[in-house]
Order: C-alpha cells, then sequence, then structure tokens
C-alpha cells in the first residue's frame, strides 16, 4: 500500500487533512480509479471513528441519501466528481476532497513504483517504460504493470513496428495502407493491455465483435493467433487489380 505522503499530489491536499478530520459535517473523497480513494477514506475513518460508505456511485441515490441522514460524519467514497449528474445531491450536503492523479504529479509515478517494488519483492534497477506516463489505473495500473513484468516478462512499451517512427506503408493505393494502420493499431493496442481484449477495445472505441473481426484479419500477437480472415472486400479488389496489372505488364 502507498503510504499517505508518497501518494500523487499529497503536496497540495495532504495539509488539509487534520482540518478536515476536524470537522462536523460529511467528506467526499473522490478521484480517478486508482488514485488512492479508499485509502484516504480509511485514514479519515480511523481519525474520526466514522462510518464508511465506498463507491457511492454504484448505489441508488435513495441509498446514499439514507446512509448519509444516519452518518452526519461519515465519509463517503467515489469515483465521481461531485457534480455529476447522480451523485450531485447527496455530494452537495459534503466537504469535498479531490485526489491526483499520476499525471498530474510524474514524480510520484517513480516514488510509488519503487514502494510497490518492494512489495512485490523485485529488486531494482527497473525498466523504465514501467513508470512512463499516463498510466491507465494509476497506482493500481503501476503495480499491474509491475506483476505482469515480474511474472511474463511484459512492458508496456512493447508495441510492434510502425508505432513510432515511419509507418511501413509501402503500397500507394488507399485500402492497401488502411489495412497496414489498421494491423499496427490494433497489435499496439492488444500489447499495451497485455492481451486483455476488453481493455483493448475500449482502446480502440469499437465494440468487442468488432475488435473480433479485426483479430481475424491480423491476429493477436499476445496470444500467438495468426489471421483467418483475407480483410475486407475493397483490399481484395485491390490485389485482384494489381495482380491483373502486373500480369499484363509480363505478356
Amino acid at each position: 500500500m502507498i503510504p499517505l505522503l508518497q501518494m500523487p499530489g499529497y503536496s497540495r491536499w495532504g495539509g488539509a487533512l487534520p482540518d478536515l478530520a476536524e470537522l462536523d459535517a460529511p467528506l467526499w473523497i473522490y478521484g480517478d480509479a486508482g488514485t488512492g480513494v479508499s485509502t484516504v477514506v480509511a485514514w479519515f475513518a480511523e481519525r474520526r471513528g466514522a462510518d464508511v460508505l465506498d463507491d457511492v456511485e454504484l448505489m441508488e441515490p435513495g441509498v446514499s441519501e439514507t446512509w448519509l441522514r444516519a452518518h452526519p460524519r461519515g465519509i463517503m467514497g467515489s469515483h465521481r466528481a461531485p457534480e455529476d449528474a447522480g451523485v450531485a445531491t447527496v455530494a452537495a450536503r459534503c466537504v469535498a476532497l479531490r485526489l491526483c492523479a499520476l499525471e498530474e504529479d510524474p514524480q510520484a509515478a517513480l516514488e510509488c513504483l519503487a514502494i510497490l517494488a518492494r512489495e512485490e519483492g523485485v529488486e531494482p534497477p527497473l525498466p523504465p517504460s514501467l513508470s512512463v506516463l499516463p498510466c491507465p489505473g494509476n497506482l493500481r495500473g503501476l503495480r499491474n504493470r509491475l506483476v505482469r513484468w515480474r511474472l511474463l516478462g511484459q512492458l508496456p512499451d512493447e508495441v510492434p513496428m510502425g508505432s513510432g517512427g515511419p509507418l511501413p506503408l509501402e503500397a500507394e493505393d488507399l485500402a492497401s495502407n488502411l489495412h497496414v494502420l489498421e494491423r499496427i493499431l490494433l497489435h499496439r493496442a492488444l500489447r499495451r493491455s497485455y492481451g486483455n481484449r476488453v481493455e483493448a477495445a475500449g482502446r480502440l472505441g469499437v465494440s468487442r465483435r468488432q475488435l473480433y473481426l479485426l483479430i481475424a484479419r491480423h491476429g493477436d500477437p499476445v496470444r500467438g493467433e495468426v489471421p483467418t480472415s483475407e480483410g475486407p472486400k475493397r483490399l481484395g479488389k485491390q490485389r485482384l487489380r494489381q495482380n491483373s496489372s502486373q500480369g499484363g505488364e509480363h505478356r
């Protein structure tokens, strides 16, 4: 677990913790997933001796409002901002504290990674790519990166050729080049999500059905699957035209 002092953005909000703990009002602790909301909620609960309601956004509004009336100094944790629809009514009755994401405190990524490495028994030096931002999942994402590297030797920057530098677009026609670009983006998403197809679909902004169609065309480098489809019709037509053109040149 990351200590409070090392959490991202602690220098911005850490000094307010004692005063917030003494307030005679409920607290709304929020931030992106993996920013340590549960850790800070637990700290306040211990200092106040108050009850906790975590993941408030997953509950029906009436349930959280009833809970808050019964616990006027309670601590509420959420991954939603207090002004977001669905939580605004109950959050408006609380004093809000926002926790920072890793991207807002890049130095914290290095410090937190070192702490997590000690917890996981991983000896330094650590590959620099493990702390590269952005990091989906924040502190949780850092730990996942570390565990995947320790167990599987996978790094988040293991992406196919063409993701940086000149793209390997040797053909002149649009259909062929779009096919190559599609493969590059698909393989990069699969590698960066360590083969998690739901996450890869989210990165690409496609449905799971669309993702499986793309994998059929281009394969999956993480699972070692080869393509099982020849690709879209426009690509097949272009290949036929190219073959016909080459045949005419030889005659």
